[in-house]
């Protein structure tokens, strides 16, 4: 009787003794029972880490964040460690953080940041849309918790679907609104996109929808086509008459060579006359004088 209860007693200090060899953490703000901190962007989260029992001070801590190592300095690894999260980030959403003992790697402890926050919807936002054309307005909607509802609207009244060809879509992200060919006296206006979250109430954004005039436009490719049969077709035609071309252009240029040569002679007819005259009265005069 007495050796079961000394082994009874033996394993029940052993069990002690497993659970209280691990790591403990304290959050600010606190841990739920599933091990998680709810919190916000902006704010700060701190973590401190420290073996149980808290006699151990000279054991070294590790931080994993998402299963990587967090960098520490030498002197927050000793006995106890701590973490900062500030500001806490979107990115932040769904981190775990983890600590644990350098020489015994099954003594974790961890704790998983919620971050909430609202959608991103305010203000307004002015859009011009050509008549006939495609109208797409998107709507950011991602928030954490997720919003409850998206609804839109056109000049205070709920978007008739059926009447103006519009279509909708979300995808937990963003919900969009579109139309295909729109109409000045349909689809003008203003839009408004109002997501509720269930923690932070209604959102909502504006969308000011101009209609401008439909612009005529060239269409580009079969514009591109037309020119290179044009220069096609020039290009041949003056490949058919080349030689023609060319004994008109050869005339052309011993005609002009010609009339050059003539017009030079005449010069030279001209000033050989007054030359000689020049002479002649030169001669005279030393004969009478």
């Amino acid at each position: 009787m007495e050796l079961m209860f000394g082994a009874l007693l033996f394993h029940l200090l052993l069990y002690c003794a497993t659970q209280t060899s691990g790591v403990t953490i304290q959050t600010v703000p606190a841990v739920d029972s599933e091990g998680i901190i709810q919190t916000k962007l902006e704010k700060t989260v701190s973590l401190v880490c420290q073996p149980d029992g808290g006699h151990e001070a000279d054991e070294e801590l590790q931080w994993l964040r998402n299963g990587f190592a967090v960098h520490l300095t030498e002197e927050n690894r000793m006995g106890h460690s701590s973490v900062c999260v500030t500001p806490v980030l979107y990115e932040d959403n769904g981190a775990t953080f983890t600590c644990r003992r350098r020489n015994n790697a099954t003594a974790t402890a961890s704790v998983t940041l919620n971050v909430t926050y609202r959608p991103q919807l305010s203000g307004s936002e002015e859009v011009s849309v050509e008549e006939e054309s495609m109208l797409v307005l998107p709507c950011d909607i991602w928030a954490n918790p997720p919003v409850s509802s998206v609804s839109w609207s056109l000049n205070g009244s709920a978007v008739d679907l059926l009447a103006g060809g519009f279509s909708v879509t979300n995808d937990g992200f963003t919900s969009t609104i579109s139309a295909d060919k729109v109409e000045k006296s349909l689809h003008e206006g203003t839009y408004q996109c109002t997501a509720e979250s269930p923690i932070y109430g209604s959102h909502n954004k504006k969308f000011i929808v101009t209609l401008t005039d439909k612009t005529l436009t060239i269409p580009l490719m079969p514009f591109i086509a037309g020119m290179v049969v044009v220069f096609f077709t020039v290009l041949l035609a003056v490949a058919s008459r080349w030689n023609r071309i060319r004994k008109g252009v050869v005339t052309c240029f011993r005609w002009v060579r010609s009339a050059v040569h003539r017009q030079i002679q005449t010069v030279e007819e001209r000033n050989n006359r007054q030359l000689k005259r020049n002479i002649l009265k030169t001669a005279a005069f030393r004969l009478f004088s």
